[in-house]
């Protein structure tokens, strides 16, 4: 640990990524990203990734780096995903709110979650009734992630009744989070389409993205798309 201290350095940090740099995919992923405040080096996710595991036994010596990149924020949140349940929650409320973007906000998934979801449920709650939009969206999409058990149903209904139309980044994760259901739990996120609990572009939305998997079948979407608000 003390030797990777001393030889990366935020400064060395910056030259890898320099290195691996592809201005054609930082120009297109800027674009996706809808976001102008951030400034992008243009490095692919896997190669992020594999930067993020050299900082794993070294995390909170990572999370002291500026984060004046999109692509530091991004190897901070993989690089604590990384880690054993009780070290990812003594920093997970570190790096939440510095979620700007759709992209850093789905990818920092953290597979420790799976198998502590009710020790874990205390900071999801706080996720989403945040008023920030991707503090609430990385709230639904970790419901997406570790949640989606049918234990867990009640609780993913009750959280994006609870989501209006806007933002948007908050409405497309709640109906991205509701066409999941419906591929893996159809009855009973049919069910509760038919109570109409979603503003009208959600419910709509998520219809749409459910018909967009081929693990619905042809009977199911026309079932679905006669739902439409």
């Amino acid at each position: 640990m003390d030797r990777q201290r001393n030889t990366i350095t935020y400064q060395d940090l910056l030259q890898k990524l320099h290195a691996l740099q592809d201005t054609t995919y930082r120009d297109f992923h800027k674009k996706l990203l809808k976001n102008d405040r951030l400034n992008l080096i243009g490095v692919r996710i896997p190669r992020l990734r594999a930067l993020a595991k050299e900082f794993k036994a070294d995390v909170d010596y990572l999370l002291t780096f500026p984060d004046e990149y999109y692509e530091i924020t991004f190897i901070k949140c993989t690089a604590t995903g990384m880690l054993p349940f009780d070290e990812f929650c003594k920093r997970v409320d570190v790096l939440v709110p510095l979620l700007d973007n759709w992209a850093t906000c789905d990818c920092f998934r953290a597979p420790c979650i799976k198998k502590n979801r009710e020790a874990f449920l205390p900071y999801l709650k706080n996720y989403l009734s945040d008023e920030r939009e991707f503090v609430r969206r990385y709230g639904l999409v970790t419901l997406l992630s570790s949640y989606m058990t049918g234990e867990y149903l009640p609780l993913i209904f009750q959280s994006v009744t609870q989501c209006g139309d806007e933002p948007y980044y908050v409405m497309m994760a709640a109906a991205w989070l509701i066409a999941e259901v419906l591929t893996k739990f159809y009855e009973e996120g049919f069910s509760f389409m038919q109570q109409n609990a979603m503003p009208v572009k959600m419910h709509n939305r998520a219809i749409q993205k459910a018909c967009e998997s081929y693990r619905l079948s042809p009977e199911q979407k026309a079932q679905l798309k006669k739902l439409k608000r």
